[in-house]
């Protein structure tokens, strides 16, 4: 079943290889020893191929755009970007950025107008990551940034980041916390055994770590104009964790948190702080109850293993307990207001 309005794929993914992101890399670090894939937990997280699909070129994209009847779809990364804030060495994680925004850049962006790109950003050093901002965004036409979830940085409350919520401000461009199930220490999911585990605990449990670093810094407070994306947890844990944070913020904050004049869950309500949702979610109704419809957007997760695009559209159609003005603000509208598209 096919929408009768083009729809808007918030979160796409690009399988991008190591070998194509060497090629874009600059020297000494093209040819440096070692991989620059860091953290990989040699999962088998295809099932032996039985799971998934590739995406490695925007003809591959566009056919898939084609067949679920999608307007334009927003690329994120997979392998390299989910694993360069594991890289130790900050210069070499500058350089995997950069190579890995010419790359989408040049292979998929100019490839066709369909697709859009949000780029790879060193949060190990923000200076350089504000620059990669700046060039990303108005060099190569990226619509945004992916802070990732995991990795070898604080949370994303912490005020030496602020710079870079200013700049993307200014530059009118979104920041996307997405979750990943590299470095998985770092959220002590080490003691576990499967990758079932691991990706049903990581991925909320991500963007649990730093939506609270991020509201009790004040960032929506402060950066009102900023456009942020949670992204691949659903969106049935927000009201839980809005109901939760204001909780404390009525006891500790006046204490704790100077930067916040209001609940959490007013800024979730009223401002500029959008959620992933999926096809099937039955919480989706009463989150739109609580924060309302306009604040939840559709992903294909596509060619990832666990997506069940085309079919995911369709779903959303067919269900009952969403209107129809509901479902095209999930499946186009959000998502256009979230990125900036219209």
């Amino acid at each position: 079943m096919q929408a009768p309005y083009g729809v808007i794929d918030a979160d796409g993914h690009v399988t991008e290889t190591e070998e194509q992101i060497r090629a874009y890399m600059d020297e000494p670090h093209r040819s440096r020893g070692g991989t620059i894939r860091a953290g990989h937990n040699y999962w088998d997280i295809n099932l032996r191929g039985t799971l998934g699909d590739r995406a490695v070129d925007a003809e591959t994209w566009v056919r898939a755009m084609d067949e679920g009847g999608m307007e334009a779809a927003v690329l994120y990364p997979t392998s390299i970007g989910f694993t360069a804030a594991l890289i130790w060495e900050p210069e070499v994680a500058v350089s995997v950025c950069r190579a890995y925004n010419t790359f989408v850049s040049e292979e998929f962006l100019k490839k066709s107008s369909r697709l859009k790109g949000i780029a790879l950003i060193p949060v190990h050093d923000v200076g350089e990551a504000v620059k990669e901002l700046r060039h990303a965004v108005e060099n190569l036409g990226m619509v945004g940034a992916m802070l990732p979830a995991m990795g070898a940085h604080p949370p994303f409350g912490r005020k030496s980041y602020f710079p870079l919520y200013e700049e993307a401000q200014r530059l009118q461009t979104m920041l996307a916390v997405h979750s990943a199930t590299q470095g998985i220490h770092h959220l002590g999911a080490d003691d576990f055994q499967s990758f079932i585990e691991v990706n049903s605990y990581c991925f909320p449990v991500g963007l649990f770590r730093h939506l609270v670093s991020m509201m009790y810094a004040g960032v929506p407070e402060v950066f009102p104009d900023l456009h942020v994306g949670w992204m691949e947890a659903g969106c049935g844990w927000v009201p839980y964790w809005a109901e939760r944070l204001d909780e404390k913020w009525e006891i500790r904050g006046a204490a704790e948190t100077p930067n916040l004049t209001k609940p959490p869950s007013e800024y979730l309500k009223h401002g500029n702080w959008f959620f992933h949702a999926e096809a099937d979610e039955q919480m989706l109704p009463y989150v739109a109850s609580v924060v309302g419809d306009d604040k939840m957007f559709y992903a294909s997760d596509f060619p990832h293993w666990d997506a069940h695009y085309p079919d995911s559209i369709g779903m959303v159609l067919a269900r009952e307990d969403l209107s129809e003005e509901s479902k095209r603000k999930l499946l186009r509208d959000n998502a256009l207001r979230l990125y900036r598209l219209e």
